[in-house]
């Protein structure tokens, strides 16, 4: 269960006109901070994002189950039936059996998986899968939600943790968007 803040600020994420999965990304932070408390564990980074996902789709996020053939049936119906209970389509039904089992089982899988190794690996993996027009249109949209202050914070650091050329870069992309933004 997700607790009260991380809720509403999915919600203020949501009247900030940010994309449902910038909203479902707060569950998934969440998620991942659980297991370096160490409040239970996961198999793989990926199944962490995924409870993560779950998480967001039951409290209202409005993230779509993903289309026939992108992962596992089983695992399409699990998001179509969070969904479902999230838009208040159905009554989720009350199963603690099932979730005891699930709590036990993930309080003995490994922590490591929620590393900053572990949760950059996926990354590449899942950017890897995309586009490079996906990443880019990705990356604007991103820009655009981002405000102002976010922007010349995000600038900054850029420049810091940059070489040479990628400060160069950085410098003329901002030239660009603050063009684009005036």
């Amino acid at each position: 269960m997700p607790n009260r803040k991380t809720i509403e600020k999915a919600r203020q994420d949501a009247r900030e006109g940010k994309a449902p999965s910038t909203q479902a990304g707060e569950f998934v932070h969440e998620e991942i901070e659980k297991i370096r408390r160490g409040q239970h564990g996961a198999r793989s980074a990926k199944q962490a994002i995924a409870i993560g996902l779950s998480e967001a789709r039951r409290a209202g996020v409005d993230l779509p189950p993903p289309k026939k053939g992108k992962v596992k049936e089983s695992t399409r119906k699990s998001a179509e039936y969070a969904y479902e209970v999230g838009q208040g389509e159905r009554v989720p039904k009350r199963r603690p059996r099932v979730s005891r089992a699930v709590s036990e089982v993930l309080k003995h899988e490994p922590k490591n998986t929620a590393s900053h190794e572990a949760l950059s690996r996926q990354a590449r993996r899942a950017a890897s899968q995309r586009t490079a027009e996906e990443r880019s249109d990705a990356a604007k949209k991103a820009a655009e939600t981002k405000g102002a202050s976010s922007r010349s914070t995000a600038a900054r650091k850029a420049a810091r943790t940059k070489g040479a050329h990628a400060r160069k870069e950085a410098a003329r992309k901002a030239a660009e968007t603050r063009a684009h933004h005036s």
